[in-house]
């Protein structure tokens, strides 16, 4: 799997280092994710989610049940 939230679809985006001297080399900004257990009381389950930080504060906002019911709308989660 690719390293994409789950809950929000965030990815990596592509920058520049730029140097004193003005050089440009491509370099990668990526997402701060980290692999979290949830429990799904409406399914009785555990489920492993790819989380980003703002991902977590959506789940903290809105719910568990909530959050996984928009991302699997969105095509987000397969399962």
């Amino acid at each position: 799997m690719a390293r994409v939230c789950q809950i929000t679809g965030k990815r990596a985006m592509v920058g520049n280092n730029v140097s004193h001297a003005n050089n440009k080399t491509k370099r990668r900004f990526e997402i701060n994710l980290m692999e979290k257990k949830f429990y799904l009381p409406s399914e009785d389950a555990w489920i492993f989610l790819k989380v980003s930080a703002h991902g977590l504060r959506i789940i903290d906002k809105i719910g568990i049940e909530e959050a996984v019911s928009r991302a699997r709308k969105q095509g987000l989660i397969n399962f």
